[in-house]
């Protein structure tokens, strides 16, 4: 298996069948937060149809070229890389209220402070908007985080709402993830 590749069967997260349940629209502005290899802003950029903006954030720099790369490569002109670490308030550099989606997609497991990545996403979702959170629901050996880093469902819906999101609801994000869309709470933090 190409290790560059991402997981393409029904077991694992899948981003084209993902997004589908996200409410994806022409015209939207949406951030993912650890973008990782970009098969999410691949994905996204393409339903948009070069429409609105997908924006990569990533701490990783040469992931970041690599699908600014790929997304020239798709001719896909509606992608644009912030490299930043999404532990510091305000890194994403994008405005206050400004992003009609935020995806947060098998970062959470990875950072040990989760509260500022939430509290990011809230502060630049817009009122009307949602921010998706998908992570492993369990460790698959090699496949998935450490037993000790699983970032459970339950777990990431109490650090939400210390970052005024409330769940909207749950989906389906493969056999080895779970999903859920929240929304922005009336509260700020």
């Amino acid at each position: 298996m190409d290790t560059n590749t991402p997981f393409r069967t029904v077991n694992f997260a899948h981003p084209k069948r993902n997004i589908s349940a996200l409410g994806i629209q022409g015209g939207m502005q949406i951030a993912d937060f650890g973008s990782g290899s970009g098969a999410y802003v691949l994905a996204i950029a393409e339903r948009l149809g070069n429409t609105g903006r997908v924006y990569a954030i990533d701490v990783q720099k040469d992931l970041l070229r690599r699908t600014s790369n790929e997304a020239i490569r798709q001719g896909h002109h509606n992608v644009d890389v912030i490299w930043t670490d999404l532990e510091i308030p305000n890194a994403s550099k994008l405005a206050n209220q400004s992003m009609d989606l935020v995806l947060i997609s098998n970062l959470l497991f990875q950072v040990p402070d989760k509260l500022p990545v939430l509290r990011e996403a809230r502060r630049i979702v817009k009122p009307g908007g949602t921010v998706a959170v998908i992570d492993w629901n369990d460790s698959y050996a090699s496949m998935g985080p450490r037993v000790e880093d699983v970032m459970k469902k339950e777990a990431a819906i109490e650090f939400a709402a210390r970052a005024a999101l409330e769940p909207l609801r749950e989906f389906y994000a493969g056999s080895h993830h779970w999903g859920v869309i929240f929304r922005p709470t009336h509260l700020n933090v």
